[in-house]
């Protein structure tokens, strides 16, 4: 089994359900739920959850939050390799879902953003290893440099590396062209049609992984409800696997975070493509059937 090191973020996940149509500048009755998050640690705790050997590089506050969140990954069987920063909090997100399930997010990244090259345990990064970067460590400018170091130790120790597009509205206002520069190297490429779109300017997903096959040699873009497709430079077509049926959609949050954890152990193995994404999607929808973006502990 090859061992997956996540370098990424570590958040608290506030999520607010509203039972109503938003009332601006007013009230709104909602369900307010507290979860463990951040891209990077979600995917690190859906890989342990399923059975494989996980590292997660982070960094968490000196706060109660911070300790909470350590021991959730460690409850999950992640090897949390996490640095307390003595003045940042741990961050936070605030998930904000309409009554019609709509998702707003508003991030601080806190601790994240002070992530640094000496934060990256050294043992951790050797050969037969594969890496998986968040996008976040990237797109934040505090995180950049850690992020552009553990890919830099990576490719020197001759591990895989794959690479998720975080978010489209920051990934958009970091531009394109530098996020591609700093994931040069990269074998396996995460995104949504959405993030797809920023960095290509094309609507079809199909056409945009296609594109985006110039810097990676293989991308897969999740598609929601319609699935998930997975394009290579060696094929001239993508191969398409569907969504899975969910009887009820209780939360989307991190939805995405578990399609890459279902997707990754499969095509570590060598599997084939088609194989990866009906793994990805049945994890992702586990994930929609559930409260929260992580596993249940």
């Amino acid at each position: 089994m090859t061992r997956v090191v996540v370098v990424g973020d570590l958040m608290t996940d506030a999520v607010a359900r509203a039972k109503f149509p938003l009332a601006r500048a007013s009230d709104t009755p909602a369900v307010v739920t507290m979860h463990g998050g951040g891209s990077g640690a979600n995917i690190a705790s859906w890989l342990a959850v399923e059975g494989s050997e996980v590292a997660f590089i982070g960094r968490r506050g000196a706060d109660i939050t911070g300790r909470n969140r350590d021991m959730e990954l460690m409850g999950y069987g992640v090897d949390a390799r996490l640095v307390m920063d003595p003045e940042r909090p741990t961050g936070t997100c605030v998930v904000l879902v309409t009554h019609k399930g709509e998702r707003t997010m508003l991030s601080d990244p806190g601790a994240n953003a002070a992530l640094s090259p000496e934060d990256l345990p050294r043992d951790l990064f050797s050969t037969g290893g594969h890496l998986h970067m968040s996008g976040y460590t990237l797109i934040n400018e505090g995180s950049r440099d850690a992020g552009i170091a553990a890919l830099d130790m990576a490719r020197r120790a001759g591990m895989s590396i794959s690479v998720d597009c975080a978010s489209s509205a920051p990934l958009e206002r970091t531009g394109a062209e530098p996020f591609l520069e700093w994931t040069d190297g990269a074998k396996l490429l995460f995104a949504n049609a959405d993030q797809a779109k920023v960095l290509t300017g094309r609507d079809d997903a199909a056409a945009a992984a296609k594109v985006l096959t110039a810097w990676f040699p293989q991308v897969v873009i999740k598609l929601n409800a319609e699935g998930s497709l997975w394009y290579s430079n060696s094929r001239p077509e993508p191969v398409r696997a569907p969504a899975e049926v969910v009887d009820r959609v209780v939360d989307g949050t991190g939805a995405g975070d578990a399609f890459a954890a279902g997707f990754l152990p499969v095509w570590l193995d060598g599997k084939p493509a088609a194989e990866a994404l009906a793994a990805g999607n049945a994890l992702a929808a586990k994930c929609i059937s559930n409260l929260g973006a992580r596993p249940r502990l």
